[in-house]
């Protein structure tokens, strides 16, 4: 099977992260990223598919040359081939102009099933993913907790979690699929061996911009999506400290419940 992973690099999340001056940005000095996690996890269900049923596993990504860092350990892991757009007029793109890129470099390569996760860990915006499977005309399925491929690679059964349900779902291929934590049962990406660490730093990537994809501004769309501004959240309040024995600090506890923190 022949499977596109779309990825996305994010800052780590173990890192502080700070405003930028001017509020529009993060201030992304020093900063340590990352591939986004459930691209991750996406990445690990279509390597294991491709090992056990052979195929291929493509990977798509959109940014600056940083992300070739992120490119190279998806190598790393046993991706094939990776391409990397990157232009100056997708800087400030926003997430339906990536799909539309995403959807360009999808209809320029071979595929039976594209690959993602859900929502990337830096905005939360689940856009581009159903964004991708409307530009592509594909079916969508999102938060995919189990994915069963059929031998001819024409369909895919998919478990998702509903409200206290599971939700089974056969799509026809190509389809876009979005995958949730613990996909296929997998708790972490498989860490890359050394040699294949140095083995995927000798591999091509191939670069792409708009123009190459035939895209110009009348296809790329204008920006529907505007950051306005980034802040910090507001500090929390001290905690207090009740002392005393229950039967006095009961009936202040369930005061200070209703008329401060509203919650009875």
């Amino acid at each position: 099977m022949d499977i596109l992973v779309c990825m996305k690099q994010v800052p780590d999340t173990n890192v502080q992260i700070k405003v930028a001056p001017d509020g529009k940005d993060i201030d992304r000095s020093g900063i340590a990223y990352v591939i986004n996690p459930y691209d991750e996890l996406a990445l690990e269900v279509a390597i294991r598919t491709k090992e056990k049923s052979g195929g291929t596993v493509t990977l798509v990504t959109i940014g600056p040359d940083r992300v070739t860092e992120q490119i190279r350990a998806a190598l790393a892991m046993g991706v094939d081939r990776a391409i990397h757009v990157k232009d100056p007029k997708l800087d400030s793109a926003d997430h339906f102009q990536i799909a539309k890129v995403l959807a360009a470099v999808a209809k320029k390569n071979p595929h039976q099933v594209i690959l993602c996760g859900k929502q990337a860990v830096d905005d939360y915006a689940f856009i581009v993913g159903p964004a991708l499977a409307e530009y592509l005309d594909y079916p969508h399925v999102a938060f995919a907790k189990q994915i069963e491929f059929s031998a001819d690679g024409k369909s895919a059964t998919i478990d998702r979690e509903g409200e206290g349900e599971i939700e089974v779902v056969e799509c026809p291929l190509p389809a876009v699929i979005t995958v949730e934590k613990g996909v296929n049962g997998i708790v972490d990406a498989r860490y890359p061996a050394l040699p294949d660490i140095i083995k995927a730093k000798k591999k091509e990537i191939q670069t792409m911009n708009l123009e190459e994809l035939g895209m110009g501004n009348q296809e790329l769309g204008e920006v529907r999506v505007v950051i306005e501004k980034y802040s910090t959240p507001p500090p929390k309040a001290e905690g207090k400290i009740l002392k005393g024995e229950p039967a006095e600090t009961v009936p202040q506890l369930i005061k200070l419940l209703k008329e401060e923190a509203k919650v009875l």
